[in-house]
């Protein structure tokens, strides 16, 4: 079979999965760490198809997962937990350095570029229904920015 063909496989069995789900997520990355470092932020883009809450993450890495948000304060940029993420229907919300984001915290070995992070998102609609989304997500290199791999930028979907 020819390379695009596999492609053309895998991107029907990914719109096919993402069809029933109420909420896709796009791009999810994990920042590398240094030896001894307890803590990393992973990112991502959510689209909810209906009105959406992340309620939390879990991880396999380690046993503290927590969503934060990043604001200003007093004049100063402070990082706090928040017990939800709002998703309005047929938004994106982006989870990025300096912004919204997911922390992993006590982290008990370091997370090295090359890596895969597996993550379990728990979303809750208005009608209080549960939604369950597994992510592998890439771990980058520490120096890495926000923006997907080279090339893939400006794929539309």
């Amino acid at each position: 079979m020819k390379p695009i063909a596999h492609i053309a496989i895998a991107a029907a069995a990914l719109l096919a999965a993402s069809a029933h789900a109420q909420v896709s997520v796009k791009d999810a990355w994990v920042r590398a760490t240094v030896p001894q470092q307890q803590a990393t932020g992973a990112f991502m883009q959510l689209n909810a198809a209906k009105d959406t809450r992340l309620l939390s993450v879990t991880s396999t890495v380690t046993p503290l997962v927590e969503v934060h948000e990043m604001a200003m304060q007093d004049g100063v940029m402070r990082m706090r937990q928040i017990p939800a993420l709002e998703l309005p229907a047929g938004k994106a919300v982006e989870l990025k350095p300096g912004g919204y984001h997911v922390m992993l915290l006590d982290l008990k070995q370091q997370v090295k570029a090359g890596d895969t992070v597996p993550l379990t998102l728990v979303f809750e609609g208005k009608d209080g229904k549960r939604e369950t989304v597994e992510v592998k997500a890439p771990v980058r290199a520490l120096n890495a920015s926000a923006q997907p791999a080279a090339g893939h930028g400006d794929h539309k979907h």
